[in-house]
């Protein structure tokens, strides 16, 4: 199993086809299966070298439990350093929820790596839920609770009847049995107790940046669903600050792009890149 190893994490990833450079990094619960089980991964790997990588606390990935790194800062190096371990000069970086956070606040600092950037059902805060800290705090603490006190076939159970922001989307589409088994097996890749860990940690901060996103100067593509009731208003904020960027709806699909329409998402990537590919410049 392919790892290196960044700030006390061993980190997970695969990397197929051949081409130009994608990298891609997808959000909570989430790991390299949400790009694989749909067949974005092999759509994109027809034309391009699509590397996905499992975020700290997600899937294989493996972290110091003293020092886990389970912040936005150190999740955006460790994109960068996937690039480095591969000899990767300029990317295309795919991101999706969580692991957008993490890649449009590392393009805020720096964009000069990523030949794009492209977001899928995500915002430039760190923390959906807005308020004091002490709100944000205790918001996150319940519901990193949740992954402790319930396994993975409980919590889905529980979501086929109360789908919430993330999984209305599928529970609401006609294929809605095959993309919950396919959530469930990328779910079953995570240990819980770390993933409640990693909700602790990580969100912090529910300011957008605004004036950060416009420094932004890498082309960006961001995707939403007109389902995904948390994130289409953070897409569209950033669709409007972030110069030059272009923005995509999709129409009946909610948060999970990639498991609710993976040809289109494929597809669309795939132009993106094409039209940005330094290669062609």
């Amino acid at each position: 199993m392919p790892y290196f190893t960044c700030d006390h994490a061993r980190i997970y990833f695969e990397d197929i086809g051949a081409g130009e450079p994608i990298i891609a990094v997808a959000g909570l619960i989430e790991n390299i299966a949400y790009w694989r089980l749909p067949g974005v991964a092999d759509r994109l790997a027809e034309q391009y070298r699509f590397v996905s990588m499992d975020m700290r606390g997600h899937g294989y990935t493996v972290v110091d439990e003293a020092s886990p790194g389970f912040d936005v800062k150190t999740v955006g190096k460790d994109i960068t350093a996937m690039a480095d371990h591969l000899g990767i000069d300029r990317f295309h970086l795919l991101t999706h929820s969580t692991g957008g956070f993490a890649a449009v606040r590392h393009a805020m600092a720096d964009s000069g790596r990523f030949a794009s950037l492209i977001l899928t059902n995500t915002g430039s805060a760190t923390s959906p839920v807005q308020g004091d800290q002490e709100t944000i705090d205790n918001f996150h603490e319940a519901f990193a609770r949740s992954f402790e006190n319930y396994d993975w076939d409980a919590m889905f159970a529980n979501l086929r009847q109360n789908p919430g922001p993330f999984f209305k989307g599928i529970v609401e589409s006609q294929n809605a049995e095959a993309r919950m088994a396919m959530a469930l097996e990328m779910a079953r890749r995570n240990d819980r107790h770390v993933v409640a860990e990693f909700v602790r940690s990580f969100y912090k901060d529910p300011d957008p940046r605004v004036e950060d996103l416009r420094g932004i100067d890498c082309p960006v593509l961001i995707i939403t669903g007109e389902k995904d009731d948390l994130f289409v208003e953070s897409s569209r904020l950033m669709a409007r600050e972030i110069p030059g960027a272009k923005f995509l709806e999709y129409e009946g699909i909610g948060h999970m792009t990639a498991l609710e329409a993976p040809q289109r998402l494929a597809d669309d990537v795939a132009e993106f890149v094409r039209r940005h590919s330094p290669a062609g410049k």
